[in-house]
Formats: C-alpha cells, sequence, structure tokens
C-alpha cells in the first residue's frame, strides 16, 4: 500500500490543478574517452593507485566502503525495497560525482593528445630519434598520465556504481512481479471470514482502548487544560472553514458573475479552488487540534497523519465534478452530458472515497501487519465496489450513445469527423471497462495483488485526465481573455497545442500511476540528458539545442540581411532586377550553408564517421530521387547564368508569361491570365525557352493588313507608314517598314513591321494601330475585302415554299441526266451554317 499511496500522491498533483513539469534532474555531461597508448594509460593506471592514497584517497576510500556494503546487501537480498532506495540514491550520488570529475581536464587532455600527435609516431624497434624530441615526448607521456590518473579512478567508479544501480534496480523489479503475481486464500472463501472479522475487531479494539487509556490519564487532561485556547482557536477554524468554506467560495463566484468582468471565467476558476482549499485547510487545523491534543497514541498518531491527503482526495473529486458540468465537458472516456451531471457527479466522489478507503485499509495493514487471507477479505468488497462504479458508468456512456443515435439517425461529415477525434478515448472506455470486469475477478481466485494494481491505477487514470480536460478548458479561458476572442478559443490552434503539451507532460504521471518507480524515470532522465553515440559522435539534448539556437540565429541573420540587400542595397546600384534576385537566392543558400556548418562546429558534431553513411545515402539520392537533383543543380544554374531572371517575359513548352520567382527546384511563371504555373528548372534548361525580354524591352510587332484588289498600293504603302511613325511607342531607329506580302485570294496583303521601345506593350500598339488604320481607311475610301464564296444550292424551290418538280412535271425517261439547277453566286457569312460551301467549285453542294 506504500506504492498506492505514492500514486495516488502524484494523482492529487493533477486533481488539485497542479500539474507541473518534472523537476529539472542532475545534468549529465558524455562520458569521456579513455583510450590511450599502452604505455601511457599503464602509466596512468600507476598514478591513480597513488593519487587514491593522496587527496582523492578519502573520496575513493569512502567510495568503496559504500560499493562494499552495497554489494554485501545485494548478495543478502533481506534488505527491504525502501532500504535499496536509500542505497540507490546513495550510489547515484557517486556516480554522478564520477561524471563531473572525468570532465575536468577535458581541455588539458585535447592539448596534451595534440602534442603527441604532433611529435608524429614512435620510431620503431632498431630505430631511435633525435634526444631532444625523445624528451620532450617522455615529459608529454608522463604529463598525460597525471592529468589522464582521475579520469581512471572516475571511469573505474563510474563503471562499479553503474553496475550496482543496475542490480538493485533489478532486485526490486524481481520483488514487485513476486509480489503481483503472489496468491493469497480467496476472500470468496468462507473459512477466512471469521479470522478476517476477528482481527479487524482486534485492530479497532486497540484502537479504542489506546485513545481510552491516554483520555483516562492525568497527563493528558493536563494537556488539553493547557493547550485549551489554542485547540478552540483550531476547532473554530476547522468548523468554520469545513462548514462555511464552500459556500464562501461559492459566493466569490456569484460576486464575480455580478461583476461581469471580461475573463471572469478564469476568476471563476482560480475562485473555484477555494472550493477545494478551504476544506482542506480547516481539515489540517482539525488534525493539527487532535495531534497537539495528545489524546491519540502511536496508532493513532500514524493513522492521522495521512487524514489530510484522504480529505483532499474527496475535495477533490467533488470539485472536479462541478467544473466538469460548468464547461459541459464530455468524451467517450467520461459521459458527462447535462442529463446524467448527477448521477457521473456521485459516481466520481464515489470511486474518490472508495479510493480513501482502501488507503486507509493499506494503512493499517501497514500498522497492524494483517495476515494475508485478513487483507484480502477485507481489500476485495472495496475492489467489486470500485468495479460496479465503473460499469455504471461506462453503461451511462452506452445509453447515451444509444440515445444519439435514435435522434441524429445517421451521421453526417462533421459527425464522422467527431468520430473519429474521439477515436483513442473510445478505445480507452473500452479498455477501463475490461479492467473492471478482470480486476474483482483475480482478486476472487487469489490475485488480490494485481486487482488492486489494476483497479485503483483505473480510477487515478480517469482523475488524470479529468484533470487535463479542464485545465487545457482553463488554459483556453487565459488565451480568450489575452486575445479577447471570445468565439473559436476551443477549436483554436493554441488549445490544441495546450492538449498536445499537457499530454506530454503527463507521461510520466501515467507512468506512476502504473507502476514506474520515481527511480525509473530519473534514470531515464538522466540517459536522455546524456545522449547517445552515433559512431563516433555523441548526441545529447545540450549539443542539439545548441545546434539548434545557433542555427535559428544564423538563418534569422540570413533573412535580415536578405531583406536589406533587397529594400535598401541593390536597389540604389545599376543591377536589373533579375541580378537582383540572383544575388539575394544565392546569399540566402550561402548563408543557411554557413550557418549549418558554424552549428555543428559550435556544437562539437564530429561528422567524419558518417561519411561513410553519407556516401551510401548520396548514392540512393542518385538514384531515387534523379529529377529533384535535376532540378536543383538547374536552379542553381539559373542563378549563375541567368538565361531567364525574374521580371522576364518568357515562353516555355507553349506557356507564356512573365517569370515571378526562381527557386532551387522549380520557376513560377505568372501568365497573362494571372494564373501561376510552375514549371521545373530543368525545362528552362534542357528545353527550348523563348525569353522576349533578355537584356532588354525592345521588340518588334507585326501588324497585318488586307485591302481589296484595286487600291494603290503605294498609297496603302505611305498611310501605314504614318501611322507607324505616329505611334510614340515605336522607335525611329531603326525605322519602321511596310511590307507588301503578296497577291492573297481576297486581298492584297500589307505589313507593318516595327520596333518597339517596350515589346511588354506590344497588345496594346497592335490595337492602337488597327484602331488608327480603320479610320484612316474610312476617310480615304479604301476598302477592306471580306472572302468571296460560290455556293450552290438544291432544291431552291423548298427554300420558298414551293412544291417540288416531281409533282408537277412529268417524269423523265430513265437514264435521262437532269438538267443542272441555276448558279448563283453570293457572299457568305459565317453564320450560314445550313448548306455547304465549296471555294470555287462546280457542281451540287449537298444541303
Amino acid at each position: 500500500m506504500t506504492d498506492l499511496k505514492k500514486l495516488i500522491q502524484v494523482g492529487l498533483l493533477s486533481l488539485t490543478c497542479l500539474l507541473l513539469p518534472l523537476a529539472a534532474l542532475s545534468q549529465t555531461v558524455s562520458a569521456t574517452q579513455t583510450a590511450e597508448s599502452s604505455a601511457g594509460l599503464t602509466e596512468a593506471r600507476d598514478l591513480a593507485q597513488d593519487a587514491a592514497s593522496g587527496a582523492l584517497g578519502e573520496y575513493y576510500e569512502s567510495w568503496q566502503r559504500t560499493a562494499d556494503r552495497a554489494e554485501r546487501v545485494l548478495d543478502a537480498k533481506r534488505a527491504s525495497n525502501g532500504a535499496l532506495e536509500a542505497l540507490r540514491v546513495e550510489l547515484t550520488g557517486y556516480r554522478q560525482q564520477f561524471l563531473d570529475a572525468g570532465n575536468q581536464n577535458g581541455d588539458r587532455l585535447k592539448t596534451l593528445r595534440a602534442q603527441i600527435e604532433a611529435l608524429g609516431p614512435v620510431p620503431e624497434e632498431g630505430k631511435s630519434e633525435p634526444e631532444n624530441i625523445a624528451k620532450l615526448r617522455d615529459e608529454l607521456q608522463s604529463q598525460l598520465a597525471t592529468v589522464t590518473a582521475p579520469q581512471v579512478l572516475a571511469d573505474l567508479g563510474y563503471s562499479r556504481a553503474q553496475g550496482l544501480i543496475t542490480e538493485i534496480d533489478k532486485l526490486i523489479r524481481e520483488r514487485a512481479t513476486r509480489t503481483l503475481l503472489e496468491r493469497v486464500p480467496m476472500p470468496l472463501n468462507p473459512e477466512n471470514w471469521p479470522a478476517a472479522v476477528l482481527d479487524a475487531t482486534k485492530v479497532l479494539g486497540a484502537f479504542w482502548h489506546e485513545t481510552a487509556d491516554l483520555m483516562a490519564q492525568a497527563t493528558t487532561r493536563e494537556t488539553i487544560r493547557s493547550r485549551l485556547p489554542v485547540l478552540l482557536l483550531l476547532l473554530a477554524g476547522a468548523v468554520l472553514l469545513l462548514g462555511r468554506g464552500r459556500h464562501w467560495a461559492k459566493k466569490a463566484g456569484a460576486y464575480l458573475r455580478e461583476l461581469g468582468w471580461r475573463g471572469t471565467g478564469v476568476w471563476r476558476f482560480i475562485v473555484s479552488l477555494l472550493q477545494v482549499l478551504l476544506p482542506y485547510l480547516g481539515t489540517v487545523l482539525l488534525v493539527r487540534a487532535i495531534d497537539i491534543s495528545g489524546v491519540l497514541g502511536v496508532r493513532g498518531t500514524l493513522l492521522l497523519d495521512d487524514a489530510p491527503l484522504w480529505s483532499l482526495i474527496l475535495f477533490a473529486s467533488h470539485w472536479l465534478g462541478e467544473r466538469l458540468y460548468v464547461y459541459q465537458l464530455t468524451n467517450e472516456l467520461i459521459p458527462f452530458e447535462p442529463r446524467a451531471q448527477r448521477q457521473v457527479r456521485v459516481l466520481l466522489v464515489s470511486l474518490a472515497l472508495v479510493l480513501v478507503m482502501q488507503l486507509i485499509l493499506g494503512r493499517l495493514d501497514t500498522i497492524e501487519n494483517f495476515d494475508d487471507g485478513t487483507y484480502a477479505v477485507l481489500s476485495w468488497p472495496l475492489i467489486l465496489l470500485a468495479s460496479l462504479l465503473l460499469v455504471r458508468m461506462n453503461r451511462i456512456r452506452v445509453r447515451q450513445r444509444r440515445d444519439e443515435d435514435t435522434e441524429i439517425g445517421e451521421e453526417d461529415d462533421e459527425g464522422a469527423i467527431a468520430v473519429g477525434a474521439s477515436r483513442a478515448m473510445s478505445l480507452l472506455r473500452r479498455l477501463v471497462f475490461c479492467l473492471a470486469l478482470i480486476a474483482p475477478v483475480l482478486g476472487a481466485i487469489g490475485y488480490i495483488n494485481a486487482a488492486i494494481a489494476i483497479i485503483y491505477p483505473v480510477i487515478l487514470t480517469l482523475a488524470l485526465v479529468t484533470t487535463l480536460m479542464v485545465l487545457q478548458r482553463f488554459l483556453s479561458d487565459i488565451y480568450d481573455w489575452l486575445t479577447r476572442n471570445s468565439q473559436g478559443a476551443e477549436d483554436s490552434l493554441f488549445s490544441v497545442m495546450t492538449g498536445f503539451v499537457l499530454a506530454l507532460l503527463s507521461l510520466p504521471f501515467f507512468a506512476l500511476i502504473w507502476g514506474a518507480r520515481t527511480s525509473d524515470l530519473t534514470e531515464l532522465w538522466s540517459r536522455f540528458l546524456e545522449g547517445f553515440d552515433i559512431g563516433d559522435t555523441k548526441i545529447s539534448p545540450t549539443i542539439f539545442l545548441t545546434f539548434v539556437v545557433i542555427f535559428a540565429c544564423g538563418y534569422v541573420l540570413t533573412r535580415l540581411l536578405q531583406g536589406s540587400l533587397r529594400s535598401s542595397l541593390l536597389p540604389k546600384t545599376k543591377i536589373d532586377p533579375g541580378g537582383q534576385n540572383a544575388i539575394v537566392s544565392g546569399v540566402g543558400y550561402i548563408g543557411i550553408f554557413l550557418a549549418a556548418l558554424i552549428a555543428v562546429s559550435t556544437a562539437g558534431l564530429d561528422l567524419s564517421s558518417l561519411a561513410i553513411v553519407a556516401g551510401a545515402l548520396s548514392v540512393g539520392i542518385g538514384f531515387g530521387l534523379q529529377t529533384i537533383v535535376s532540378n536543383f543543380v538547374s536552379g542553381i544554374i539559373l542563378l549563375i547564368e541567368r538565361p531567364v531572371s525574374k521580371g522576364d517575359w518568357i515562353e516555355v513548352g507553349g506557356l507564356m508569361g512573365y517569370v515571378r520567382d526562381i527557386s532551387v527546384r522549380s520557376t513560377r511563371i505568372e501568365t497573362f491570365d494571372r494564373t501561376d504555373v510552375i514549371v521545373p528548372n530543368s525545362d528552362l534548361i534542357s528545353g527550348t525557352v523563348t525569353n522576349y525580354t533578355r537584356g532588354n524591352t525592345v521588340g518588334r510587332v507585326i501588324v497585318p493588313v488586307g485591302v481589296a484588289y484595286g487600291t494603290d498600293p503605294r498609297r496603302i504603302e505611305q498611310i501605314l507608314m504614318e501611322v507607324a511613325k505616329s505611334h510614340p511607342m515605336v522607335l525611329m531607329n531603326p525605322a519602321p517598314a511596310v511590307v507588301f506580302q503578296g497577291f492573297g485570294a481576297d486581298s492584297l496583303d500589307f505589313e507593318i513591321r516595327a520596333i518597339l521601345r517596350d515589346v511588354n506593350w506590344v497588345l496594346s500598339v497592335k490595337s492602337d494601330m488597327n484602331y488608327e488604320i480603320a479610320k484612316r481607311f474610312v476617310e480615304e475610301g479604301i476598302e477592306i475585302p471580306f472572302a468571296q464564296r460560290d455556293i450552290w444550292i438544291r432544291n431552291p424551290e423548298a427554300l420558298k415554299g414551293e412544291t417540288g418538280p416531281s409533282d408537277t412535271a412529268p417524269a423523265e425517261p430513265t437514264g435521262a441526266s437532269p438538267s443542272p439547277p441555276p448558279r448563283e453566286k453570293t457572299p457568305i457569312k459565317p453564320d450560314l451554317a445550313d448548306v455547304s460551301v465549296e471555294d470555287g467549285a462546280e457542281g451540287d453542294a449537298d444541303r
């Protein structure tokens, strides 16, 4: 029950909304390298033995005595778990000291090793080296051995401490496993009931007689009389806080509601904590009054010490139920619907009451040391009651689901999303239901410890999940208050991130509830801080954090430099916009590369051992990501050679538009329809690209014009030349030209060819010229012809509604050729779709 008490204390941290991150554990550092040359290592060990008898000797001898004592305890295997835990804490302290000592001379060791490496390798046997070099080598080896001596002791001590700690953990786990699987007399066996009732009666009688004997003593009465004012003051405060504390807290909340302040949800939550704290303070005052009165003996005092904890559990359970009702929080695990609120609140308080009764029974067992059969008989009814309460809560949820399905009928899309989101809670609810059924069965057949280890952690898990829900809503209220966003705070990104962080921080508490030891978590945290090795590179949180901070600083500085270049420096130069964009992009790539390089160097990451892995990855990237690598290299080429720059008007693959952005993988082109087209960089390098504005914006416009036959070509040339030269966008050098293209089917074909100052205005210039040409042709009386077509119509009388020739004319002899219909020459328009057309063809046209 000691472990269960610890689990309850952990659960209360969350039940009272004091869910805090784990305390900062002792920071460990990476183990130092001890590989030295054979001669230097031998000398270092000799010096280590000498150091053990000197200044370092006292500490090392103390460690040797502690290690020998720990080995004797482990060999005997008779120490209690509490004694083993205390011994483990002592060994952990030594281990940390050895880790710290092993890194004290790290810089000096690096310097000495570098100096020895600079001297070169030791000459082979039979060869000699200069006397001064040999003397210097011996001196450096001696210094290296002297500096290495503390490391040798630290490494030896660390290895031994780590081994002892591992043995202690293994022994404690083996004991816990045996206790969990231990079978005691079955509580349903009637033969065990009389002994259990007798033991319980003896315990209660012992408490009663102990208190009665103390009350009958004159010294106790004298103590009460001497401390009567203090006792009365403590009792008065306890009665007021227990009787009126919750009422005062509710009145404070009602007062805040009347004020109508912004963020009253935050203040109401804080005030609601008084519903727990004030009665709890009253319990503490009452316990203190009973304690100083001296009316309880040793048993009563030991039992009374845990009374504030038990009261806190009850008050907190009632407070959680009220918070669930205020926030209307419900999910698959906790069915707190408005119509079932009273039932669920009663169930929560009942579960807390069962938990307190089990704690009281465990405390009595610690004091009186019950027989296994007695403890099983007294514990099993509480297990059964807790199981029934959990099953009842599950049945409420099942009934609500059935009612919801009846009312809704078929789920819509939002309902499907909600079902998907609550799938984890639904699975957890089913797991709780199964455990609630398994626990009393295990207890009934004698595995009472296993049943206790199942049912009460389930209750604490429900309490912790409920606390997380309430705490998440409270943090959402704070966010609502600070951002003045009364709508959508619950579904905001902040609420989701808060839930994720709270769930992450609650993992250690869930581990403690389900049997993990505090030492297990501290050991895991130490291993996490120590890091892990990848080849010769050690990765630890400190190294990773250093890398991230330095890289982030370099990245921010790079972006600031790019912004300054783009907005301040480069616009004042004569570099074209495409060149400016290339410079800014190049500075960004170089800055990010340097930031990563400096971060790796500062963090002390040795990536040389990853060269083989990097080579293999490079081969894999070359085969698997050929397109991406090709586009990346093409992007670098585009930025260096700049055949296409930002702002250019290009045509590639049938697409025409302006280049808006060039990245390492692709180029974004904005078409004239104002749509963005993403083109891979490799298409711009390997394909055919037309760049209309590369280097300058000068370009040519061609305006075709057709006139009717019989018009004077020279007159047309003169008019078109005047139109071209009159436009302000047309350059006079080179001068525009009018070309007589030839004789068309319906017209004489001319073209205006002119060079524009800015080819981006080519459509506007072409439109202006066409307007001017139409105006001048009207003034000059020049005709712009349209196409001429010959059409043949079969049965023209049908168009007039007349009777066909077969009804009025005599039949022609067989084999006679019909006379051709009359031929008409009529201009045709594009909307005449009822007949077929032949350009200058003889014969009939099909209808």
